[in-house]
């Protein structure tokens, strides 16, 4: 090994390896002690993990270690006297020069993992990343530099695979909600200074649930990754995709205006109308598409996601399978439906939904054989509140479970009440679809009707002929199991939704309620009427007819043999203590 060192005096002597103990830092005294010496520094010179180079003020390296030639892959000889530049990418030749000049006169330690990673330049012309520790000394009034090179390539790649992963959704290999997040955040603030605009399309799979059902979370697993695939072969590098969580996705397109933006979103669409193959097995999910446009709809990153979603939200109630922009009247309607939601929530805290009642009348007897809760809301701050407008946001935010149980608890208590007073009448409450679904349902019945000691006849419980056909298998079970209570059971709405006649003869209900349109005129509005009154009465049911408001239509119901009407020919809705006053006024 040829180790050269600079010198107090004015010519440098070669070091001979046997003296490199003495050299690196003072050793034994005697001659023999210096040769055991020097052949077990040498050999932990050679055994250190990290490349060690010694390098003197001019540069020059004048040792290195075996550890170093594996990362270098020059050989100890061909290092050592050479200028330390020669590990160095040639585009960094001069400022590494300047960097040693300067090390030499303001010499510090630097320890591993203080600074950014290096690139050391191989034999073989390839770059490999590095971390570097520096240290230096004098030897005989010539100051020297020592540093530890280690190799980091294992460490970059598992940083890169880490980094991969907290920034991409695994499944898809799409950039994950938090990585979308930083892109719409940076292109926004780019939007801002270009003027250019963005669109952000937010992507819903319409099947994805029956999917999961029906075939298992491997088959929905499957449907995301084709998604993935599908929206790549679209957008290509165009765009930035990424996997918001379950079946949303993002495609966030710079310099898109809404023209180029409804090109994107039919492309996609027509993608996904494909069905894609699982085994033997079609499955078929297709997509609704929100797209919102910055900066003309918003210059927030959150709210335009915000504004994304709600478009999402109004393409699926156009039928799915459409895309819709983002507008302001959305907007609007959100507002209303978060103050709504919050109000409500208010209201069922102190009981500020009331029950109004509307009777049912016998056609044949005149009297009373009924009454249907209706719920009516009268906020202190926003005032009167029709149910077309708070019903759809109870069910859109969870409420409709909270406010159902309120007027199943109210419905039993003032049977109770009419029940002490000895004019007892039959009350009519409907159940929502969530409700239905609820698995303690029966038990929330039974709890209510024991709480007001109400028989459980004069309860009956309304539900509709789209929820009812939701899922017709578990409609039967539930529906038998309340059935089994002793309450009545009526389908109400019916001839308004898509029936299945084959469920329909098993539904244990006791009354078919009618629809308010078979009441209205029409070519054939007299024979379609008889024949929904016709088909009742094969069922062995009751039949109800709703929004009866002339006696022409009382008495056309009558010679069709319908057994009950509802309407404002007989009462509109009306409070507890008004109902108890009309009814003892006929």
């Amino acid at each position: 090994m040829n180790i050269k060192a600079a010198s107090s005096s004015t010519e440098s002597e070669p070091i001979s390896p046997h003296a490199l103990p003495s050299f690196i830092g003072g050793g034994p005294h005697t001659a023999a002690a210096a040769v055991m010496w020097g052949e077990w520094v040498r050999e932990a010179w050679n055994a250190a993990p990290d490349g060690i180079l010694l390098v003197d003020s001019s540069g020059t390296i004048i040792s290195s270690n075996a550890a170093m030639s594996l990362i270098s892959g020059f050989a100890q000889n061909e290092l050592e006297g050479q200028a330390v530049e020669m590990l160095v990418p040639e585009s960094m030749h001069a400022s590494h020069k300047v960097d040693v000049h300067r090390f030499f006169l303001q010499p510090r330690r630097h320890s591993m993992g203080m600074g950014r990673t290096l690139w050391l330049q191989r034999k073989d012309g390839a770059h490999v990343p590095v971390d570097i520790a520096l240290g230096n000394f004098d030897r005989d009034g010539a100051p020297l530099v020592v540093a530890f090179v280690r190799d980091v390539t294992e460490m970059r790649r598992l940083e890169e695979r880490m980094q991969y992963q907290a920034t991409h959704d695994i499944l898809t290999g799409l950039h994950n909600r938090w990585s979308f997040t930083q892109r719409l955040h940076e292109s926004l603030q780019q939007t801002q200074v270009t003027g250019e605009p963005v669109a952000l399309l937010l992507l819903d799979l319409d099947n994805f649930k029956s999917i999961n059902d029906g075939y298992g979370h491997a088959a929905g697993d499957h449907v995301l990754q084709e998604v993935a695939k599908r929206l790549k072969s679209v957008i290509r590098n165009q765009g930035v995709l990424s996997r918001l969580g379950g079946d949303e996705f993002t495609v966030l397109v710079p310099d898109t205006d809404m023209e180029q933006a409804q090109s994107w979103a039919e492309q996609i669409l027509f993608a996904m109308s494909t069905p894609c193959r699982w085994g033997h097995v079609l499955l078929d999910f297709g997509a609704s598409i929100g797209v919102a446009i910055s900066p003309t709809d918003s210059r927030d990153p959150s709210t335009l996601l915000r504004y994304a979603d709600m478009a999402m939200y109004r393409a699926k109630e156009h039928g799915r399978g459409n895309f819709v922009f983002y507008e302001d009247s959305m907007g609007h309607e959100m507002a209303e439906k978060v103050l709504l939601s919050e109000r409500l929530r208010l209201a069922l805290g102190y009981e500020g939904i009331k029950l109004y009642y509307q009777p049912q009348i016998d056609i044949r007897t005149g009297q009373v054989c009924g009454a249907e809760a209706l719920v009516r809301w009268k906020d202190p701050l926003l005032g009167e509140i029709t149910p077309d407008r708070f019903i759809p946001v109870a069910e859109s935010s969870g409420l409709i479970i909270g406010l159902g149980n309120y007027v199943l608890d109210a419905a039993c208590k003032q049977i109770s009440l009419w029940l002490q007073q000895g004019q007892p009448v039959r009350i009519a409450v409907n159940l929502s679809a969530q409700q239905l679904r609820q698995p303690n349902l029966v038990q929330l019945v039974r709890d209510a009707l024991e709480r007001y000691q109400v028989p459980p006849s004069w309860l009956e419980l309304e539900v509709t002929e789209t929820q009812a056909m939701q899922d017709p298998e578990h409609a039967c079970r539930m529906l038998a199991e309340l059935s089994g209570l002793g309450v009545s059971l009526a389908l109400d709405d019916f001839g308004n939704g898509h029936s299945s006649l084959a469920y329909l003869q098993h539904l244990p209900v006791q009354r078919l309620k009618l629809g308010k349109d078979f009441m209205r005129t029409g070519r054939l509005g007299s024979k379609l009427l008889r024949a929904m009154i016709q088909f009742g009465h094969a069922l062995n049911l009751q039949v109800v007819a709703e929004g009866v408001e002339t006696e022409e239509q009382r008495s056309q119901l009558e010679a069709m043999g319908c057994e009950c009407y509802q309407g404002w020919l007989a009462s509109k809705a009306m409070t507890a203590l008004e109902f108890e006053t009309w009814r003892s006024q006929r």
